[in-house]
């Protein structure tokens, strides 16, 4: 049987962090080369055949539009070329979830895009880079884990890129997923899925934008008042997320200044500061009289990106905008 061919895209991170020693804190991530860490995972003698190709190597802190655009192309060249059969990703765990998402909406699902990262650097005591990277490895050669969407694989979970988000700073099983739990679990011996593919033969549901524009997301707090909403808006963002309180509220001056915004074209999503739960519309905030977005299941990171998304896609009537945060 020939074993899978798989597209390693290889962007940095603590995957491939070095450090000062074993026991210190401190590392400099993408610090080794993609080729390096394929060569450790070749000796674990997994059966595929693993192409490496660096984006970066960088911190994902630092990841933007050159990143994201060189990224989708690969990923759109994978797709279309029979000789590859899947793609995996390895990408620093800050911002995986806003790559993961923005892939997970410009990209079809005839194969498996894998994102990996680690929480502890290469060369640290109990670095788990190597066991999440030889999962990610089991996952992609699985013909099952086509039809899926892009998925993120870390802590022997399976996620799906929509729910998955990083819930804490240093933890080895950093990841969470919602409002829907775990695709499947996975070790670099075993693949149990809970459910068949969700979006199979599914096309992209948006195009990928040529450029992506301002949006803020904005924090609220205690206290505040409407000038940093005037500030977002004096910079010339086209679009603003609510980070509130709760159900994603804040001040009756910032939420009065933000209907305000959204009055003049800017489109306004309302989500949570909250780590986990639905923001719903209509609850302590009129969005039907004050024309604001309900971000419902999403946070802010990715209440951000599908907003970006859409106003690139030139969707920013509050209407249609709330169409696409329901079907999110």
């Amino acid at each position: 049987m020939t074993p899978p061919r798989i597209l390693v895209l290889g962007t940095g991170g603590t995957i491939a962090g070095a450090g000062s020693g074993a026991t210190g804190a401190a590392y400099r991530p993408g610090g080794l080369a993609l080729e390096t860490l394929i060569a450790h995972l070749d000796a674990l003698g997994l059966v595929a055949e693993l192409m490496p190709q660096d984006v970066a190597r960088i911190g994902s802190q630092d990841i933007g539009w050159a990143e994201w655009q060189a990224l989708h192309v690969a990923c759109e060249s994978a797709l279309a070329d029979p000789a590859v059969d899947a793609v995996i990703i390895t990408h620093g765990t800050d911002t995986a979830e806003e790559t993961g998402f923005l892939l997970d909406l410009t990209l079809p699902s005839p194969k498996a895009i894998v994102l990996v990262g680690a929480m502890r650097p290469a060369d640290a005591v109990g670095a788990d880079g190597m066991r999440n990277f030889a999962n990610a490895v089991k996952v992609a050669s699985d013909p099952a884990a086509s039809g899926r969407g892009v998925m993120l694989v870390m802590g022997d979970a399976v996620l799906a890129a929509r729910d998955a988000r990083k819930a804490a700073t240093s933890a080895i099983d950093a990841f969470r997923s919602f409002p829907r739990g775990p695709l499947a679990r996975v070790t670099p011996a075993s693949l149990d899925w809970f459910g068949p593919p969700h979006r199979a033969n599914e096309r992209a549901r948006y195009s990928f934008p040529q450029a992506l524009p301002r949006v803020a997301i904005l924090t609220a707090g205690a206290g505040m008042d409407e000038q940093p909403v005037e500030a977002l808006l004096g910079i010339g963002c086209k679009g603003v997320v609510l980070a509130g309180m709760g159900q994603g509220n804040a001040p009756a001056s910032v939420i009065a200044a933000l209907s305000q915004a959204a009055a003049r074209g800017v489109p306004v999503v309302r989500s949570s500061r909250v780590d986990e739960g639905i923001v719903d519309r209509n609850v302590e905030v009129d969005d039907d009289a004050l024309g604001l977005v309900a971000a419902r299941a999403l946070g802010p990171a990715k209440a951000r990106m599908l907003l970006m998304v859409l106003i690139a896609n030139g969707i920013t009537d509050a209407a249609e905008v709330q169409a696409a945060f329901d079907g999110a």
